[in-house]
């Protein structure tokens, strides 16, 4: 294939503009809805509807987009979803009403699962010596993204709620087009695959891996939980912090930029200094009961200060989810590690589709919604249950599995490097 630097380099920068595209609109689209609703209550329960209806079309289109992808080539199915990302935030930014915000969802969770493709490509341009590294860089990009789109959406979103939706789909709209004169196709003709079968097309086919290996089975209880808190923070976040603190779309987009850059600290240093300090269920277990904290401390904060401590927090506890990965990996043969991770990955994304019905419902009914004790943080302290409920299954589960021991010091990074 020719030009493989230009297109790594393209499928990075689809990625940044992809999580910058998510991360532009977080700060603004909750309030967005809610003025279209009419209140506060009437836009909690459509934001839970609105990130349901997305989660329901990633887990449907997201296995269909891959098999195409192996039928027809990367190259078409990316730019195509391109085009659709770029015209759904145009969409989005003109939308008059509710209705073609949930048209937008749709179009958004569909072409958003561009993501599948673009490992995929990553995958094919690679060499088979270079794969790690060129995944590390993905994974890199996304955290970039996730620090400059909130930052740079609640910004724009403080020239008016619609003003990050024009800029994303500017982006969007401009990498189409660099894609079209420079992104050469990643896939032979001769190496594509057949014509695709029902099979082939069926998104929970991945979740039959869950049951063929004993230690996801038995965590799978611990990974809804977990993903059951992690949407009520992802659903009602901004609501409460408008609500309860009288955040602007500036001071959330700086917290989550903020965050995006303790996460990045905290995934690109101090895990695998925890794991080996501490080994892996340990680093697992104290990443679950920060979370926790997180959570209770969320519930309870009424000023901006205490609502940072809580950010501090839940950036350390993203130490038990690569812990928890690398647990998991080494439980599987290296012919079913993408089968267990699509696995997971479905799992979670129908914990996507049920998680903010609930949050944001329990939010709304504690928020003006028809509780006779109005209780601003009721759908955290909902979370906290899920996360606790969450630690206590992964304790019973981790508590079988025989400790790993610690690598010497001096050989760690030879140990994550190979």
């Amino acid at each position: 294939m020719r030009r493989p630097h230009a297109a790594l380099s393209f499928i990075l920068i689809t990625a940044l503009i992809d999580i910058m595209g998510i991360g532009l609109i977080i700060p603004v689209l909750p309030l967005l809805i809610k003025e279209l609703a009419g209140s506060a209550a009437a836009g909690a329960r459509y934001i839970g509807i609105f990130t349901a209806v997305y989660a329901v079309m990633q887990f449907v289109f997201a296995p269909i987009l891959g098999r195409l992808s192996d039928r027809y080539g990367r190259r078409p199915v990316l730019l195509l979803s391109l085009l659709g990302v770029g015209l759904d935030y145009l969409l989005l930014a003109f939308a008059p009403t509710l209705w073609w915000l949930f048209v937008g969802r749709v179009i958004a969770g569909i072409t958003g699962a561009s993501l599948t493709v673009a490992n995929a490509y990553i995958a094919d341009v690679s060499a088979p010596e270079d794969r790690a590294k060129n995944f590390g860089r993905l994974g890199a990009t996304f955290g970039v993204g996730f620090i400059l789109g909130p930052a740079l959406g609640g910004l724009l979103g403080g020239y008016g709620l619609r003003v990050p939706f024009m800029f994303a789909a500017g982006l969007a709209l401009l990498n189409m087009l660099y894609g079209v004169f420079v992104l050469p196709e990643s896939l032979p003709a001769g190496s594509r695959g057949q014509r695709l079968g029902r099979q082939d097309l069926n998104p929970l086919q991945p979740l039959a891996a869950l049951g063929a290996y004993p230690l996801v089975r038995n965590l799978a209880g611990a990974f809804i939980l977990l993903g059951m808190a992690g949407q009520v923070i992802f659903s009602t976040w901004v609501l409460y912090t408008a609500s309860v603190l009288g955040w602007s779309p500036v001071q959330n987009g700086a917290a989550l930029a903020f965050f995006g850059l303790l996460t990045a600290v905290v995934q690109g240093g101090l895990i695998s200094t925890a794991v080996r300090v501490l080994g892996e269920r340990k680093a697992i277990l104290l990443g679950l009961l920060l979370g926790l904290a997180e959570m209770l401390v969320l519930a309870f904060a009424r000023s901006s200060p205490v609502l940072y401590v809580s950010l501090v927090l839940g950036a350390l506890g993203g130490l038990a989810g690569p812990a928890m990965q690398g647990l998991i990996s080494r439980q599987v043969g290296e012919s079913e590690q993408g089968r267990v991770q699509g696995a997971l990955t479905g799992l979670n994304s129908l914990v996507g589709v049920v998680g903010p019905l609930l949050a944001t419902w329990v939010y709304a009914y504690f928020n003006g919604g028809g509780a006779a004790v109005r209780v601003p943080g009721a759908a955290f302290l909902m979370g906290a249950a899920f996360s606790l409920l969450g630690t206590v299954v992964a304790w019973a589960v981790l508590r079988r599995v025989p400790p790993r021991p610690a690598p010497p010091a001096p050989l760690v990074e030879e140990a994550l490097s190979g």
